[in-house]
Parts: C-alpha cells; structure tokens; sequence
C-alpha cells in the first residue's frame, strides 16, 4: 500500500448482497480499514450468464471500484464471479484481487485429515467445477453438490424454518451418500456460496459429528488480512478508526437496504444508486 499513515480502501464486488458476509469478516480483521461495497443487483443472478457475460459484468463493477472509488485492493465476494471472471477482473485492474474459492480450498487443505472433502454451492458455481480444480491443486478431493433452494430461503429469512431444517437436511444426506458411493471419507464440508454463512449453525448440526465445515466467506478476509500490508491499517495515532463504509448497487437500493443488515449483521444504512450500463 502507498501510505501506511493511511486506511487502505478496499473494494469489495458482489453480483447481490450475499456478499456482504464477506465484508463482515473483513471488518472484523481489518477494522481500521475504508471499505466500498458495489452489488450489482440490477443484473443478478449471475449463474444464468455465460462466462464473456460474467466477466464482462464484473469487470465492469472493479473498474468501478478502482478508477472512481480508489480502492486499493478487491476482494470479489462471489463465488459466480470467483469462477469464471477472476482472470478478467485481474487484467481489468491494475490492484490486487483477491477471490473466495482459493482461500476456500486453502482452509480445507488445513482442516482435512483424509483430504476428501465436500462442496455446496450454487448451480453455476458447481457447473464451472472451480472449487474441485482448486481442492485438487492442494492435493483434495472435492465432491461438489448444488443446492439452488438454499438462497432464496436465506433470502426470504427462513434461516431457523422447519423447511429450511428439512432442505438442509436432504442436501447434505444426497451428497453424503454420494460420497459413500465413490467410497471417500469426507471430514470437510466448504460452504461454497456467501449467503450459505448464515446457515452455518445449521449445517453444523446437520453433518456428522467431527466434521469440519469451512466458511469460504471467513477464510477469504483471512486472506485478505495476510496479503494488506498491517502497517497500512493504522492511522497517523495509531488509535482505532471506526470503519468508513459506503454502498453501492445498481438496482434495488431499497431491498438492499433492507436485507443487507441480515448479512452485515449491523444497519447497512444508505445505500446509493449507480448505473454501470447494459
């Protein structure tokens, strides 16, 4: 970073709020930090797109960040955009970009005694197969299971709803029987979309007993936190600085608004208005 006297600020891209999971963890490790976060709600969902649209998509909203906002480093809290844009997003900018998936899988490596482990995520992010490719680079095995019921329910705030216990219930089932089948010893689950955080003391009690399950949301501020220079998130005081976060999204303002702080965990506040184009 250019200035250690100075806050870095970081941008942070999602194609909704899911991602606002993500930038909790991160406020959490980088609580000095100034931290800009664009949804890119007009054009959502994502997993519908092809890939030249994604890319075009996203690299659309880091430029966004970067040339008019100053971020001096993305994260990319999506696990669409993670998977099929990163090369794009990282030629589109000239700042570091940070993604969810590798810091997923990383976590995994860590966490996993028999290195077979276990993915949910969305379609499209299990269709471009990125978190097997990444587990497999480390040296794990990744079986990968969609769950397309679980964000709407996150959305429509059934964390706790006897339909949501049910759904859980019958994924993690399908993909443990799945498992058995290809005779793997999976002690790892990844929560491979951003809104599945909110499930997660669900999930826990779900899986069998020992298993670990990986926040991909958490272990990408991890990362995040070990790849900024700390000298650069102390002020001239060296006090603490209450974090400075602005909002962006380019349709809903209002929804975000109003389901960003389920994610947060703490008022989004205001939330502003922008048009990247078509």
């Amino acid at each position: 970073m250019s200035n250690p006297q100075v806050a870095p600020t970081i941008g942070v891209f999602d194609s909704g709020f899911g991602g606002l999971t993500v930038l909790r963890a991160l406020l959490e490790r980088l609580p000095n930090a100034r931290f800009v976060f664009i949804g890119d709600t007009a054009r959502l969902p994502y997993g519908s797109k092809s890939r030249r649209t994604v890319a075009r998509y996203a690299s659309e909203s880091a430029r966004f960040l970067v040339e008019e906002q100053r971020a001096e480093f993305l994260v990319i809290a999506c696990n669409t955009a993670s998977a099929l844009a990163l090369d794009a997003i990282q030629e589109a900018v000239p700042v570091p970009v940070l993604g969810v998936i590798e810091p997923g899988a990383q976590a995994a490596r860590s966490a996993s005694k028999s290195g077979d482990v276990l993915v949910i995520a969305t379609d499209a992010t299990v269709q471009s197969h990125a978190y097997a490719d990444a587990c497999r680079g480390l040296g794990l095995l990744a079986l990968e299971k969609a769950c397309p019921l679980l964000v709407p329910l996150v959305e429509e705030g059934w964390i706790e709803h006897p339909v949501t216990v049910e759904v859980v219930r019958i994924y993690i089932e399908e993909l443990l029987a799945d498992a058995a089948a290809q005779r793997l010893r999976p002690d790892t689950l990844v929560l491979g979309c951003t809104h599945y955080p909110l499930l997660r003391a669900l999930i826990e009690t779900t899986v069998p007993p020992g298993m670990r399950v990986i926040d991909s949301a958490e272990a990408a501020a991890q990362a995040a936190a070990q790849l900024i220079d700390g000298s650069a998130l102390r002020n001239s005081s060296g006090a603490p600085a209450e974090p400075a976060l602005r909002f962006f999204a380019t349709d809903s303002v209002e929804k975000f608004e109003r389901l960003g702080s389920r994610f947060l965990k703490r008022p989004v506040g205001k939330v502003e208005l922008v048009d990247l184009g078509g």
